[in-house]
């Protein structure tokens, strides 16, 4: 079994994470202002949008461990199921 990791090393790389997404996000804006080649751009915005796809997963992966075990460990079986089924359809759109 590996070791589980701690909610504020999580917390510490999601917030890294964002942070580099924050600086592609300002580079986006400049390109535009600029007027980069669109094609140039749009590589871009896809990298933040899979940027952001990564943050999302590993803050899920967080929540499966902490939150949704202690729902399901406490009878709160519904809401864990609930909340995952709204995060994985909105994931879909």
């Amino acid at each position: 079994m590996g070791m589980k990791k701690k909610p504020a090393d999580n917390t510490h790389k999601s917030m890294r994470q964002l942070k580099i997404i924050e600086g592609q996000v300002r580079g986006l804006q400049e390109m535009v202002a600029k007027g980069t080649y669109c094609i140039d751009i749009i590589t871009q915005t896809s990298a933040v949008k899979q940027a952001l796809s990564a943050v999302e997963d590993q803050l899920m992966e967080g929540h499966l461990h902490s939150c949704v075990h202690k729902q399901m460990t406490s009878g709160q079986t519904s809401t864990a199921v609930a909340e995952v089924l709204k995060v994985y359809k909105l994931k879909r759109k």
